[in-house]
């Protein structure tokens, strides 16, 4: 039926959703007067039919479904799903690895990107602002690799706090350090919900406040500041050039009057020039990187300068701690529950070495009866030693 219905369509002009859905309906009526078909089976070809058309194929329904976080193509007959924090095989695969590789292309192509043989890996996203990224032969040995992870809607620092990631006075802390302007900077492993917690603490941002966002691919999903600039790094064109990195978008976003500047996550040697603009008067500014320990996170972003500059390590360190005040760090527990492990202030630089000093602490107490992981974030005895931002804007 698929097959009847594309013969029928006139491919050579752009199609209406209407049009589609009304070829679709006259095929399914003349099957059904050939051999008799029922009222359900009717709306779950029509629904098929046109997925395989003009929407994913058969992720559609993934895509659709919010208690799916994440979507793993392992080639076209082999798709995993995470479920509620569980990943399973799921029953349907793709006619064809041509058929997946049309999804693919699909894909790509509403995100301006472009992935072939030569150019083998491409992140994108979908309508959705989900993030996906590909692997085509013959990089992938198995077929094409695709792997989907959705953000169904913004998680609030309430909704947070309600599932047991944060606590009251953690959240209640974070919000007077980001309407302050303290440099926050989010770490945490693959999976940790970095992205999701960024966008939880951009809502504390004052709203008359000018902000640009700096990605990758746009996840980012801050729905409450009007005067909003979002920008999104270009890769090269086939013939390898005319790309626009995120060091190119941070050095441009200086000259458009930021208050402050979001960077989705940093993972090269834009750390230098995130640094730069962090140090140069756009306070409260807001980034994300892959690290195991808020430690960790600082030799880490030591190490992404150094990639991009030949500059004494003393001189990276001291940028370091002058330009980032807290480090919050994220975790996934065994149980696969998402928490806030740490929260840590950035002192000076003393006797070579950066400085750290923990205000919270997540502390494990054991599990329960169901393998849940039992624990709080607990505060330390130390106390916020730099004060001076929450004394400008008048909180203390």
């Amino acid at each position: 039926m698929q097959d009847i219905v594309i013969s029928k369509l006139d491919l050579t002009r752009e199609l209406k959703d209407e049009e589609i859905l009304e070829v679709i309906d006259d095929t399914l009526l003349a099957k059904s007067r050939e051999s008799f078909i029922s009222m359900q089976d009717k709306r779950r070809l029509r629904k098929e039919i046109f997925n395989s058309i003009r929407r994913l194929d058969i992720l559609q329904e993934l895509v659709e479904d919010p208690t799916i976080t994440e979507i793993m193509i392992n080639g076209a007959e082999h798709i995993f799903i995470e479920q509620n924090g569980a990943i399973r095989p799921w029953d349907k695969q793709f006619d064809s690895d041509k058929k997946l590789e049309d999804v693919v292309q699909q894909i790509v192509s509403k995100s301006n990107r472009i992935i072939n043989e030569s150019s083998p890996i491409v992140d994108a996203r979908l309508d959705d602002g989900s993030r996906v990224n590909i692997v085509l032969p013959p990089v992938a040995m198995e077929g094409p690799v695709v792997t989907i992870r959705k953000f169904p809607e913004p998680i609030t620092i309430k909704k947070l706090i309600d599932i047991g990631s944060i606590t009251d006075e953690v959240a209640n802390f974070l919000e007077k350090l980001v309407i302050a302007g303290y440099n926050i900077f989010i770490s945490g492993g693959t999976g940790s919900g970095k992205t999701t917690f960024l966008n939880a603490l951009s809502n504390f941002i004052p709203k008359h406040e000018r902000v640009i966002t700096i990605e990758d691919s746009a996840e980012l999903q801050i729905r409450n500041i009007p005067n909003l600039v979002k920008l999104e790094v270009r890769n090269a064109n086939v013939e390898g050039k005319n790309a626009i990195t995120i060091r190119d978008l941070i050095k441009s976003s200086l000259r458009m009057r930021p208050d402050r500047i979001v960077v989705g996550e940093v993972r090269d040697a834009a750390a230098i020039d995130m640094l730069q603009a962090m140090n140069s008067g756009h306070d409260g500014s807001l980034s994300t990187g892959h690290a195991n320990s808020t430690v960790d996170m600082l030799n880490r972003l030591e190490t992404l300068v150094l990639m991009g500059a030949d500059i004494p390590l003393m001189a990276v360190r001291k940028q370091i701690a002058s330009a980032i005040d807290i480090i919050v760090h994220l975790g996934r527990l065994r149980d696969k529950s998402r928490k806030v492990l740490e929260v840590a202030e950035v002192l000076d630089c003393v006797d070579g070495e950066i400085e750290v000093n923990k205000l919270f602490v997540f502390k494990e107490l054991g599990e329960d009866d169901c393998g849940k992981v039992i624990g709080e974030l607990q505060k330390t005895n130390n106390e916020l030693i730099n004060l001076a931002k929450l004394s400008k804007a008048g909180i203390l």
